[in-house]
C-alpha cells in the first residue's frame, strides 16, 4: 500500500521544482530571443506581475518614478547614445513611488507588471520595448 501512495504522490512531487522556480526572479536575457524579439516566456507573462533581478542604473532625473534596471552594474547611462539598437540587458521600470536611489553596484529585485511593445515616456522621452509598471523594488 505504501508503494501505491508513492505512485499517486509522484506527479505532485515532480511539479514542486517547477513551482519553486515560479517565484524566482526572471533574468533579463530570458525576456528575449537571439534576434531581440520577445521570448515565449515574455509573451506568456505579458500583463502579469513578475520579479526581475539586476542593478539600478543612475537615474535620468531626480524625483522621478522611473529608473532603468540593468543586468550588470553601470556607473554611467547605458542607453544614452542616440541611434543605438535597443539593448537586451536593460528594463524600464515605473515605480509606485518616487525612486530612492540605490547605489549602482547593489543588486536589487524589482517586481511589477510586465508590459511589452514600443513606448515613449511622455515626460522623459525615453523609448522602451519592455517595461515593469506599478513596480516596487528592494535590495536583493
Amino acid at each position: 500500500m505504501q508503494r501505491r501512495h508513492l505512485l499517486l504522490a509522484l506527479p505532485g512531487l515532480l511539479a514542486l521544482p517547477h513551482l519553486a522556480r515560479a517565484d524566482a526572479p526572471i533574468k533579463l536575457r530570458d525576456l528575449y530571443n537571439k534576434d531581440l524579439s520577445f521570448s515565449d516566456l515574455a509573451l506568456s507573462l505579458q500583463g502579469s506581475r513578475i520579479s526581475v533581478a539586476g542593478f539600478m542604473a543612475p537615474p535620468l532625473k531626480a524625483e522621478s518614478v522611473f529608473f532603468v534596471l540593468t543586468k550588470k552594474p553601470m556607473a554611467v547611462c547605458p542607453f544614452c547614445e542616440p541611434g543605438m539598437p535597443w539593448p537586451d540587458d536593460i528594463l524600464a521600470v515605473y515605480a509606485r513611488r518616487v525612486v530612492e536611489v540605490i547605489p549602482f553596484n547593489v543588486p536589487i529585485t524589482v517586481t511589477g507588471l510586465l508590459e511589452l511593445g514600443d513606448a515613449v515616456d511622455p515626460e522623459l522621452g525615453f523609448y522602451s520595448k519592455v517595461r515593469l509598471a506599478d513596480a516596487s523594488y528592494q535590495r536583493a
